[in-house]
């Protein structure tokens, strides 16, 4: 089978979901061969989880210039392995990060990059991804016509299946060619205790319709109730009720969980853009006309003062 190369996100030492997801999809296609950079002692565990997901080959490179470094000692190593073995295509999380990654390997390959799939699959002549684009106004289906195709895939994409492999760990020597961008100090982010934004299966979103800063209380307080990460429409954060971290939009963060709610938010194009591939969409708005409704899988006209609390409390006492 003809090898899938899958590059690896992990954090505090731990594989991070979205690349479970990959090394699933990769199997689709090929068989999948994990690249892990940068994680130090925590390799070989990283690893273990890898062919656990399926990876049949783990190729391990560590170095002061994956953490020293923006991104191009990530590209350096994708890059070489890539070349170094005759690989049918390269899979990396759609994340800020990832897509620069994606793109300069893809450059120095000599190869096409496709961008924010939501499904690859096999095709006669190569790998075959869906996107919505135009602001997710139309589904599509994309393949690379030149080189060894470089897709990101969004988080979410797939469910995480385990599909034990060898995972046999070869350690590469990497050639780095140098970055003018270091990191100089670092700030741990303050965490919230929900789930990363891009990430979760669940986001609850709260837009102009809730009035003030204060209002995003109730949004949070269902969030907390389903393990959900708070979401916030460009209205809620232009107006400094929300952090411009958790907008959901065309110029903030697309997701595409299991379960979107949106409350208080019309459904303008601008939001839809970065929310319309969730699986089961759920509208709360007082305004039976609001754009959103034609897009929801289920709809709630009314207050969501007086919505979101019930949908809380009866989450909780479902939860026993």
């Amino acid at each position: 089978m003809a090898e899938i190369l899958v590059l690896v996100d992990h954090a505090e030492g731990a594989v991070r979901k979205p690349a479970l997801e990959l090394l699933t999809l990769a199997r689709r296609i090929g068989e999948p061969s994990a690249v892990v950079l940068g994680a130090g002692a925590a390799a070989a565990d990283i690893a273990a989880k890898a062919a656990e997901f399926g990876a049949a080959k783990v190729y391990v490179a560590d170095g002061a210039e994956f953490a020293d470094q923006l991104v191009v000692p990530k590209v350096d190593a994708l890059t070489q392995i890539a070349k170094a073995n005759d690989v049918a295509g390269v899979l990396v999380t759609s994340s800020g990060e990832g897509k620069e990654v994606a793109a300069r390997v893809a450059l120095r390959l000599g190869s096409g990059i496709i961008t924010d799939a939501v499904d690859v699959r096999a095709g006669d002549q190569g790998p075959v991804a869906t996107q919505s684009v135009f602001a997710a106004s139309y589904t599509v289906e994309s393949r690379v016509s030149n080189g060894v195709p470089v897709i990101t895939v969004k988080p979410n994409a797939v469910a995480p299946e385990a599909a034990p492999a060898a995972g046999a760990v070869e350690n590469v020597s990497v050639e780095f060619t140098g970055n003018a961008a270091r990191v100089t100090s670092r700030t741990p982010r303050v965490s919230t205790g929900r789930p990363e934004l891009t990430e979760a299966a669940i986001v609850v979103s709260g837009g102009r319709g809730v009035g003030a800063a204060e209002g995003f209380g109730v949004v949070e307080e269902l969030a907390d109730a389903l393990e959900a990460a708070v979401g916030a429409s460009r209205a809620a954060v232009d107006a400094g009720w929300y952090p411009h971290s958790s907008q959901v939009g065309q110029t903030g963060k697309q997701v595409s969980p299991q379960l979107y709610v949106a409350n208080g938010i019309s459904g303008a194009i601008q939001h839809r853009a970065g929310m319309q591939t969730s699986k089961t969409i759920v509208a709360v708005n007082k305004d039976p006309e609001a754009p959103i409704f034609e897009l929801a899988d289920y709809g709630v006209v009314g207050d969501l003062f007086e919505v979101l609390p019930q949908l809380t409390a009866e989450v909780k006492a479902r939860k026993g």
